[in-house]
């Protein structure tokens, strides 16, 4: 018989893609069965706190902050109050973990589920660790110890723990509805069927300055031809700038129905599901839709995270066949044009880059993450 599941605590922060995986487990876990309950913990500053009362879910803090690697004044200064939160967050977290009582304590990234998974391991409840980057990041590599389980999203991230008994290749959870129209459907519901291939690019959320400038460039040149049609989100800060730098370049998108410039892309599934190349970083969440989809990629990866995280993402998409890598630094508009030209006017490459990104996808992530959690609370 099947263990049921009384109380889960999920434990992450700083990023939706450490928070966003945690989301989606949890709906699942709630289809499975109504009755668990749910209890996110994280940081009081991060994302979280945000996303998920939005989601629904209830919401404790433990008082934890990250390190910062300098030595002004202002840095010294934030580190002093990161000790005190170190040697606060343990007592914390433990009184959650006597008034919630939980079967089992999943981290999904973020150096707020440390003193969870820690607090939960020492008091011999059963505990999971989710690292959706390539390279496991501090948190996981301080976790790795007192975790029952180690969840990744490739075969290849086995070789990066001291532990690799402990490791489960499942994947990270990818929303349903980016399968629920095919690719065929998904061009024809955006109008977008006339033959062209369809670039979709996008810098997150919030867009990037450099990057953003540089697609300003890239648009420009298609607009000479329109061999593509391309659906470019800026971000906020991003959309007024690109447009102003295109008139300036004498190109009225008005004039130029395949080339799209949105703000965000709402739609993103079926956008996505549309694409026949993504230009993009290499986020964690952005690299399991990829493969999820076996959608190739020209990746940029930001040279601004934490441990390199983005370029070691990108390298193993590239080193598996599926996506091209530029790095910044070497970026220009006229780069990364001649790039996604090269991949898609060449139909037997691109073909080879889509069966190489789907061979490293997994559609069933939430289902395998679900099986490993019942399988330690056994």
């Amino acid at each position: 018989m099947e263990k049921k599941l009384d109380r889960v605590i999920f434990t992450c922060g700083g990023t939706a893609g450490h928070v966003n995986p945690a989301i989606a487990l949890a709906q699942l876990l709630h289809e499975k069965d109504p009755d668990t309950e749910f209890l996110f913990v994280g940081a009081e500053r991060g994302l979280e706190k945000d996303l998920v009362p939005k989601a629904g879910y209830d919401f404790r803090t433990v008082h934890i902050s990250s390190f910062h690697r300098s030595f002004r004044p202002r840095e010294i200064k934030h580190n002093l109050v990161s000790v005190c939160n170190l040697m606060r967050a343990p007592r914390e977290a433990r009184a959650i973990l006597r008034e919630f009582r939980p079967d089992v304590v999943i981290g999904t990234g973020g150096y707020a589920s440390f003193p969870m998974v820690k607090a939960a391991a020492k008091a011999g409840i059963p505990t999971a660790v989710h690292e959706s980057n390539m390279v496991p990041g501090l948190t996981t590599e301080m976790l790795e110890p007192f975790a029952d389980r180690i969840m990744v999203g490739f075969e290849s991230c086995r070789r990066h723990y001291r532990h690799p008994d402990k490791v489960m290749v499942t994947g990270t959870p990818v929303r349903g509805d980016f399968f629920a129209l095919t690719k065929e459907e998904a061009k024809r519901k955006l109008g977008l069927d006339d033959g062209r291939p369809l670039i979709v690019s996008f810098w997150g959320s919030l867009g990037a300055s450099g990057m953003n400038r540089q697609m300003a460039d890239f648009l420009a040149l298609e607009a000479a031809k329109e061999p593509f049609h391309h659906i470019h989100g800026a971000g906020k800060a991003g959309y007024a700038m690109v447009g102003q730098l295109l008139k300036e370049r004498g190109v009225d998108l008005a004039a130029h129905p395949a080339l799209q410039l949105r703000e965000y892309i709402y739609d993103m599934a079926p956008v996505m599901r549309a694409a026949d190349l993504v230009i993009c970083r290499a986020g964690a969440s952005t690299i399991s839709e990829l493969t999820a989809l076996g959608v190739p990629a020209l990746i940029v990866p930001s040279p601004y995270v934490t441990n390199n995280h983005q370029e070691k993402n990108a390298r193993a998409l590239e080193e598996a066949g599926g996506a091209a890598v530029l790095l910044e630094k070497d970026s220009s508009g006229q780069a990364m044009f001649q790039a996604a030209c090269g991949i898609l006017h060449d139909a037997q490459r691109r073909m080879e880059m889509e069966t190489a990104m789907a061979s490293l996808g997994i559609r069933d992530a939430t289902e395998r993450i679900c099986r490993t959690i019942l399988e330690i609370c056994r």
